[in-house]
């Protein structure tokens, strides 16, 4: 029996991108199409099977520990980014200042899709949702570039509309224009996440 529902929801891939060097800046380059292969994308900083542990899995590991790489996408929606940009008073955010992968536009509360859902491509490419992306101060100085004092209050309006990191499941080309269609788990919320949050 099959343990993930095809959803009637659908997104288009509006932006697409690849930060090459994170210790030199975290602009990402804009692309029009990506390979996704095991490893992630050829070139982008958070591409390989493995990765150094970050701040994400402090509770579960030292800083730097070798481990599975399930953060090769960065994947925000569109709707996201423009409630990010309301908050912060500017009139858009670039893809390109938050380090992004990918942009999707059309899935409403995107960040909050659940866990291990599937977004698959119609020729079958396939990214594994990990989890939500937290939103920190990285972005802030490549907003700064273009929106002089505005980098300051990204990490606060991006609560909650981060987006999800991601890992390539099945290997594929993405390009801009593609339709992703989300399949979610089988499986209802577990009931004591309201005694972890302390509700």
């Amino acid at each position: 029996m099959p343990a993930l529902i095809p959803t009637d929801f659908t997104a288009k891939i509006i932006w697409l991108g690849r930060v090459s060097y994170r210790d030199a800046t975290l602009r990402a380059e804009p692309l029009d199409e990506v390979l996704a292969t095991f490893a992630g994308v050829e070139g982008e900083e958070h591409a390989g099977l493995t990765r150094p542990s970050c701040s994400r899995v402090t509770s579960q590991y030292p800083r730097g520990t070798e481990i599975r790489n399930v953060r090769q996408f960065s994947i925000l929606s569109a709707e996201d980014l423009d409630a990010i940009a309301t908050r912060m008073g500017i009139e858009a955010i670039n893809p390109a200042w938050v380090g992004a992968s990918m942009v999707l536009q059309g899935i409403p509360d995107f960040t909050h899709v659940p866990p291990s859902s599937r977004l698959q491509s119609s020729a079958g490419t396939t990214l594994v949702v990990d989890m939500e992306n937290r939103p920190c101060h990285l972005p802030a100085k490549v907003i700064d570039e273009d929106a002089p004092g505005k980098g300051k209050a990204f990490k606060t309006a991006a609560k909650g509309r981060r987006g999800v990191t991601a890992w390539v499941e099945r290997e594929g080309i993405l390009r801009v224009g593609d339709t992703v269609t989300l399949h979610v788990p089988d499986q209802r919320p577990w009931p004591h996440m309201k005694a972890i949050h302390g509700a």
